[in-house]
């Protein structure tokens, strides 16, 4: 058999994702890369120095601001973490209230990630607006599925972006039974529509993918979990949030300004929709299991490109979460728990949409912050996408460029990544045979809180 040639692939910008960076697969001849890269190259933003130094109650509102699409996922794990290093539990209705905030933001995330930046992909579209000119039925109503989901993120968090009424303890104002009975017919109609996305999204054509990756989420032994639960791992990992820091590390690469993340001892691992699906599917209620049934999504699936599938089966089941909460509604007697005003150490892990986000706090005695740390689910993705990149390269050669280079962006918007939370993304480049590695990585070292 002939040799292959030396192969370069080039892409500008990556596009429907949050953020920018650069991609580089070189091949020097033959069926295996050189080089799989992925760089992040906008600069540090420095939420967690920003953090030392500032009140313990401004945490959620200086955390929202890390990214405009998963806010609540920042807010949630900042109040939890804060909380616990207080050693106070929110229950009860504000429990609830947080977790129905929580299900606004999957919606409104899951919904534009689904329709709006990966099915293109698979229907063989540039972008969303071709899509509408062939698919404008199936364009509205994801967006008015969205626009539920947003509703939900306003009437509990004062906006629709950056929420501006959540607060350490609870809530600054309740909502009343009345306010959000009144979105329960949107919701009802959105559920439905969400069954028929399940549907829909399992008569996609998926590109084989299949890798021994293992899958991280939390674990709660009576819901699904998305504020509170235990973290385990498809191979064996049970731990408590403040055991995270002794499993997990960061390091840092030239190639990236976001910190790459790996368990110790046992090397890359991966959080999101498809890890909580493998990982709780027995914590589904029955209609939604039979919903990812039908559509072919049962675990154990390890292929990535079904992820958008995962998420289809995550908007039916936080619609219904949704509806089962506001339901049994009863309004608190006071909006938020007051916390003793005490030093101590908090730490949190939550799951955004794109999967787990850790918070660690050191609280000193007058309740400013003395250290934070801060680990997003695309920096623990970083290094699962490349090694998807490199199963994949193979494969790329025996498409023309432009198919190669679709694929190859494909397979990173598995994982949506969002980069303003791990510090911004991506462009994938061809680039010359012969070219030098511009992007060895560097020097492990220690993390720094405030190296974000």
């Amino acid at each position: 058999m002939a040799k292959r040639k030396a192969r370069t692939i080039e892409v500008g910008e990556l596009a429907r994702v949050e953020g920018e960076g650069a991609l580089r697969i070189r091949y020097p001849g033959g069926g295996k890369p050189a080089e799989v890269e992925l760089r992040i190259f906008e600069p540090p933003r420095l939420f967690e120095a920003i953090l030392r130094g500032r009140d313990r109650g401004e945490a959620p509102d200086i955390t929202a601001r890390i990214c405009g699409i998963c806010p609540v996922a920042y807010q949630m794990s900042a109040c939890h973490a804060i909380e616990a290093a207080a050693g106070v539990t929110i229950d009860g209705p504000l429990r609830e209230l947080r977790r129905l905030l929580y299900c606004g933001e999957w919606i409104e995330s899951h919904a534009l990630h689904v329709f709006m930046l990966h099915a293109p992909d698979f229907l063989g579209y540039e972008d969303v607006v071709g899509m509408a000119a062939d698919h404008g039925e199936l364009v509205r109503k994801a967006l008015r599925m969205k626009k539920a989901g947003n509703a939900i993120v306003a009437r509990l968090g004062g906006r629709e972006i950056h929420p501006i009424n959540v607060r350490v303890g609870g809530f600054h104002r309740a909502p009343s039974r009345a306010e959000l009975t009144e979105m329960r017919e949107e919701l009802v109609w959105a559920e439905a529509f969400a069954r028929e996305t399940v549907r829909w999204t399992g008569g996609l054509v998926f590109p084989d993918l299949e890798r021994d990756v293992e899958l991280v989420a939390l674990s709660h032994p009576d819901e699904y979990a998305m504020n509170e639960g235990r973290l385990v791992s498809s191979a064996g990992l049970a731990i408590d949030a403040h055991e995270f820091e002794e499993h997990v590390v960061e390091e840092q690469v030239e190639r990236s300004t976001a910190l790459h993340a790996r368990l110790r001892d046992r090397g890359t691992y991966q959080v999101g929709p498809l890890a909580r699906i493998n990982l709780s599917f027995d914590r589904l209620p029955e209609a939604v299991r039979d919903a990812a049934r039908e559509a072919g999504l049962t675990p154990p699936c390890r292929n990535p490109f079904r992820s958008i599938t995962a998420r289809a089966v995550e908007l039916l089941y936080a619609f219904g979460e949704a509806l089962r909460i506001i339901d049994a509604y009863e309004p608190p007697e006071l909006p938020f728990v007051e916390l003793p005003r005490t030093a101590g150490r908090g730490c949190s892990i939550t799951e955004a949409p794109r999967g787990i986000l850790y918070h660690r706090y050191d609280v000193a005695d007058d309740g400013s912050i003395a250290a934070a740390t801060i680990v997003p689910p695309t920096s623990q993705n970083q290094r699962s996408i490349e090694e998807d990149l490199v199963e994949l390269a193979p494969g790329l050669l025996d498409l023309d460029h432009d198919a190669a280079t679709r694929r190859a962006e494909q397979a990173v918007r598995n994982y949506d990544p969002c980069i303003s939370c791990s510090t911004h993304f991506l462009t994938l480049e061809r680039v010359r045979a012969d070219g030098g590695n511009d992007g060895e990585p560097g020097d492990d070292g220690p993390r720094h809180a405030g190296d974000r």
